[in-house]
């Protein structure tokens, strides 16, 4: 596929017929491609970064002009750009988040040899970041160690923070701890759990949810030269999304104790935001929520052509279920966790209520992390007193693993998105195994229940969590259809779960979201018509071209 520019061969051309016609010339018109629209088309027209005409291009030759731009994409599909409601674009491609990586493969006494190799690169007197254990793998029962005590023997002085591949635990020495100020008789903080040797009751260097969250701040924000790390993996985030097609990202979370609402607004400042994105400030449960809520007031902004746009938090109703965290309201059958049979809460539901409500005060709406279906019930509850109080503001909750049909029916009632990640390759299979253990068979195979959410006639969308999943948008599309039971139906609502429904999910569905006459020129160029392809060769069709507000921010033969 070579996607040609015949501006000068065309405007030559056509100039004449197109002079005496009153409509404005566009800078750039797109023809000979199949536009996913409301009508049949194959060519659109852009003015100043808006869509001016979609259709025929026998019509569209009004607005042929001697500078239009034009581009023929022989036979290419232009659908919408995609919009990931839910990437850590921020964090994924950051080294600042750790540059040095450990086995999801390997147990305890298996991670030594990439620890050593950790340990050889780090700089002293700096906290070593890495990532990528398993926890199951590395609290396994025949383990002669403790986590804390392999890390001790390795790194004796050098504080030292991995995190899960999840983000929902972290694995730290006792130098971190030391640091931290956390002992064997520290209060755990709300949402956090410090894990302890059953035997002794000391601590096993592993710290679930928030609890591991405080300790990565004060290690983020020890580092050396933290503002050009995060700003260079800012760049090469935005740089892989916009090779996939995304032209909107709703934010995963964004740490502005960790500065980096100073990274965002530089890019913004320095013209460097190939995405709009719209950014979640997290809502820390630990702190005042006072001097949040000031904090919060003091950087939204909402400009329609704006790239930087902040009107909703993130919030955490509960952790993940293979850490016995996510909140259910049948309790698990095994935990790390014996304490919490129910899992537990970064923000309990009355607090919930609160923040909810205040936040509507200054018009701000919430991305709401929900996992279990105690955590989902609690958080359409909040909603619903939000609502009461007289909310109009957007809502969603991510992940949405486990959901009860009561709740699957308050969604579209109460205007709430339930926003989907299945970008894994056991999602196709539908092989929940991995969760059997922590909630039995039964729930383990009721899991991700895109269809009966989406014949309840809830705005659902699909995300990908990148980087805890591929974030090709088009992996998510085709999963969501090979889903044998509970996957979306066809591919116009899988195209529409990328594209219209988390633009309606972000509040940005006037200015995005689908190809239509006054909305923001965001497209992405596909090789194939996927409306026409089976699910399992979706996923392959190559992305040729992204083009954000009228700018060609990705060009496959560039």
């Amino acid at each position: 596929m070579k996607i040609i520019p015949l501006a000068t061969l065309l405007s030559l051309s056509l100039c004449a017929s197109s002079s005496a016609v009153a409509a404005p010339p566009a800078d750039l018109l797109i023809t000979n491609a199949v536009v996913y629209a409301d009508k049949p088309a194959n060519t659109l027209a852009v003015q100043d970064g808006i869509i001016t005409y979609v259709g025929n291009y026998s019509a569209a030759k009004k607005y042929l002009g001697p500078d239009t731009h034009v581009l023929d994409m022989e036979g290419a599909m232009v659908l919408p750009g995609f919009i990931d409601n839910h990437n850590h674009v921020f964090e994924a491609a950051s080294e600042a988040g750790g540059s040095c990586e450990l086995s999801p493969h390997e147990g305890l006494e298996g991670q030594v040899r990439y620890l050593e190799d950790c340990a050889a690169q780090a700089t002293p007197g700096q906290w070593l970041i890495g990532y990528g254990f398993i926890l199951e793998l590395i609290l396994s029962e025949d383990n002669p160690q403790t986590p804390l005590e392999l890390l001790d023997d390795i790194f004796p002085e050098l504080p030292v923070i991995f995190m899960e591949q999840t983000s929902h635990s972290m694995w730290v020495n006792s130098a971190a701890l030391e640091l931290a100020g956390i002992t064997a008789n520290s209060p755990e903080p709300q949402g956090g759990k410090y894990l302890k040797d059953p035997d002794s009751g000391e601590l096993n260097g592993i710290l679930l949810d928030n609890a591991g969250d405080m300790v990565m701040e004060l290690a983020w924000n020890s580092l050396n030269n933290v503002f050009q790390q995060s700003y260079d993996g800012l760049q090469n985030g935005l740089a892989e999304a916009a090779a996939h097609g995304i032209t909107t990202i709703g934010d995963g979370r964004m740490y502005w104790k960790r500065g980096w609402y100073e990274i965002w607004k530089a890019a913004q400042e320095k013209g460097e935001l190939s995405a709009r994105v719209s950014l979640r400030p997290w809502i820390y449960p630990e702190d005042d929520p006072a001097a949040q809520l000031r904090f919060l007031k003091s950087i939204q902004s909402r400009e329609p052509d704006s790239r930087l746009i902040v009107d909703q938090v993130k919030m955490y109703s509960d952790g993940i279920l293979i850490n016995g965290t996510a909140k259910v309201i049948a309790p698990y059958k095994n935990s790390f966790v014996k304490d919490l049979p129910y899992g537990l809460n970064y923000i309990p539901p009355e607090d919930m209520k609160f923040w909810l409500s205040e936040l509507n005060r200054i018009s701000y709406g919430a991305h709401i992390h929900a996992i279990g279906d105690g955590a989902i019930r609690e958080s359409l509850n909040a909603v619903e007193y939000a609502r009461q109080q007289g909310s109009e503001q957007d809502y969603s909750l991510t992940h949405v693993e486990m959901i009860q049909d009561s709740d699957i029916k308050r969604l579209r009632p109460l205007n709430v998105t339930a926003d989907f990640q299945v970008g894994s390759d056991y999602i196709v299979e539908q092989d929940h195994s991995w969760a059997e253990p922590f909630i039995g068979k039964k729930r383990a195979h009721s899991l991700m229940r895109l269809r009966p959410v989406f014949d309840s006639g809830a705005n659902l969308t699909l995300s990908s969590d990148w980087n805890v999943n591929d974030i090709n948008p088009l992996v998510g599309i085709a999963n969501s259809l090979s889903m044998k039971k509970t996957g979306l139906p066809n591919i116009e609502a899988a195209i529409d779960a990328y594209t219209l429904n988390p633009a309606i999910s972000l509040g940005l569905d006037d200015i995005t979201g689908s190809i239509t006459v006054g909305k923001s020129a965001d497209l992405v160029v596909l090789a194939e018509d996927i409306t026409r392809l089976d699910a399992g060769k979706i996923a392959e069709t190559e992305i040729l071209m992204t083009i954000l507000q009228g700018e060609i921010v990705y060009d496959s033969e560039q």
